[in-house]
């Protein structure tokens, strides 16, 4: 495209490695369309109702630390450039790039589904992590309130809940979250890659300004709820020099934790990085990009286990250290407390009390 697209992150359309076939816009139907005043694309973002046989999946990788994720939502409109779920898309039959920002695929009985999960008798009340995927506070949810939904079933059992969200939108479901932390049932985890408003808006383009998530940040501690803020991805020479200022920050809004990860660009989100960083920031794309592959072994990818998430080499640990220095500084004796289950299990069986 001659200019970049507004609001969206990716730049361009991906081939779906399961076709045969690609579908591809070619240059000389881009500039007739300019040459007439036309658009060759209306950037309209469409939403799918998909009906799924189940909601809760189990999470298989060893370096993510939760046991079952719950999405009510596919693809997100939030277009993060770098999301590591765009890849997931494709099994859907879409694309990892434009198609992910802008054919969100939507669960209208995700909260029945998690209704027979939490009633089943061999469910034990493990922790279900929202958002393990796609954003659940995305802009659609402010209509359908699929996740308010999904949140006052997890709250009617009692079951340990996690949060991921880059979305001030939470802070509507206020009045379950806070009922929740009476039983230490609920943890949120806020993801703030950057303090600058301008890396934002080319990055994250769909999601709250950072004004507004250091708000819920605030808002959510303020009112007892425990915040973990996920500075993730790190992308060396974008914003790895920021890490020191946002655990200073977000620990003076209240902030229990921070944690990070290194960005990689697996499968199709590399060719959709690149894209991006050559189009919105050309004079520091080649130190973007070299700085990622010396954290991944000279690659832009990295499927190793216990390497791909944190990375390793000298600008892994620069990163590593400095978060270590920013929790000593500014989170000294604060940690994230545990989840409870045994509201659940005594809910489950009364008589759970008396072992």
């Amino acid at each position: 495209m001659s200019s970049p697209i507004k609001g969206r992150g990716a730049q361009k359309q991906t081939h779906n490695r399961f076709f045969e076939h690609r579908h591809e816009v070619l240059d000389e139907y881009l500039n007739f369309c300019e040459s007439e005043g036309e658009s060759a694309d209306t950037n309209k973002t469409q939403y799918l109702e998909v009906f799924p046989k189940s909601f809760v999946n189990k999470v298989q990788s060893p370096d993510i630390g939760m046991g079952f994720s719950a999405n009510p939502y596919q693809g997100c409109e939030h277009g993060c450039v770098y999301c590591y779920a765009r890849n997931s898309h494709e099994y859907w039959g879409y694309g990892a790039g434009l198609d992910f920002e802008r054919k969100i695929l939507v669960k209208k009985n995700a909260p029945d589904l998690l209704e027979q999960k939490l009633r089943n008798p061999n469910w034990q009340g493990n922790t279900i992590v929202f958002s393990g995927n796609t954003d659940c506070y995305q802009p659609i949810e402010k209509k359908l309130e699929i996740t308010r939904e999904c949140l006052k079933r997890m709250f009617r059992y009692k079951n340990p809940t996690g949060i991921i969200t880059k979305n001030a939108l939470i802070l509507r479901d206020l009045d379950i979250l806070k009922e929740m932390a009476q039983y230490q049932i609920i943890s949120v985890n806020i993801s703030i890659t950057t303090l600058q408003e301008e890396t934002r808006r080319i990055l994250e383009p769909r999601t709250a300004s950072i004004k507004n998530r250091l708000k819920t940040v605030a808002v959510l501690s303020e009112n007892g709820i425990p915040v973990n803020v996920m500075i993730a991805p790190v992308i060396p020479a974008l914003n790895s020099h920021e890490i020191l200022p946002i655990i200073q920050k977000v620990a003076s809004l209240g902030a229990l934790g921070v944690s990070h990860t290194v960005v990689r660009l697996n499968g199709q989100i590399a060719s959709i990085f690149e894209d991006w960083v050559r189009k919105t920031i050309p004079d520091r794309a080649e130190r973007i990009l070299h700085q990622i592959a010396e954290c991944h072994d000279g690659k832009l990818n990295d499927s190793r286990w216990g390497k791909r998430i944190k990375g390793d080499g000298v600008v892994a640990k620069q990163i590593a250290d400095a978060m270590t220095l920013g929790r000593k500084k500014y989170l000294h004796n604060k940690g994230m407390p545990s989840l409870e289950r045994s509201h659940f299990l005594q809910l489950r069986n009364p008589q759970y009390k008396l072992f």
